[in-house]
């Protein structure tokens, strides 16, 4: 009963900040949406500024609440820890234990969005980590794909000048379908490697 009153608190506080966030980001990055989210799912996108979070959000609507993985060390932030503790699930990304699974485990039935960065950090040239595919598979839940197309330099620069910015929407797909075609005996390592690799790929050709 208590996790159920807090979901629902979680779930008005977040249509609140996202609705007040909205006229914001719509304002400042001229925003428009092409597609809408099917179903529910993990949401994938490539990961360029902390703006993507705030975009993202707006894009999917109050009512859509996305529930993003984040990690440890964005608690250092003291800008960011209030809503990382409110509204994501924080993970260990470079000790991942079974606390952290299980955490992940848990919002993924709680929430219809789960949001991961594959990439897991912002750093320009940075390969797509498996975790993704990984809790695809574990949790058996479809992605959807989101591609953040902006028009002008991104994040923002000069600091204040804010590019058009496009959300696209794609289809769900599942692991399954990034696997056709692969040979059924490669080592496992490089599996994750490829199917990370073709959904990295899928993501950008929105």
């Amino acid at each position: 009963m208590l996790a159920w009153l807090l979901e629902g608190v979680r779930d008005f506080l977040y249509a609140l900040l996202v609705g007040l966030a909205t006229p914001v980001i719509w304002g400042l990055f001229r925003l428009s949406v092409r597609g809408k989210p099917e179903g529910r799912g993990i949401v994938v996108a490539p990961h360029r500024s902390y703006w993507d979070i705030p975009i993202l959000c707006v894009a999917f609507g109050p009512f859509r609440r996305i529930v993003f993985l984040a990690r440890h060390g964005i608690l250092r932030n003291p800008v960011f820890a209030p809503f990382v503790l409110g509204f994501a699930v924080v993970i260990n990304r470079e000790n991942f234990r079974v606390h952290d699974f299980r955490k992940t485990l848990s919002a993924a039935k709680r929430a219809r969005w789960l949001g991961i960065f594959p990439e897991g950090t912002t750093r320009p040239g940075a390969k797509p980590k498996p975790g993704a595919i990984r809790f695809a598979e574990i949790l058996n839940l479809p992605f959807i794909p989101v591609r953040i197309v902006a028009h002008g330099p991104y994040p923002p620069r000069p600091r204040w000048h804010f590019p058009k910015v496009e959300v696209r929407i794609g289809s769900p797909f599942t692991v399954e379908e990034l696997s056709r075609d692969l040979p059924p005996d490669l080592p496992k390592s490089e599996r994750y490697r490829l199917l990370s690799q073709r959904l990295m790929e899928r993501i950008l050709s929105l």
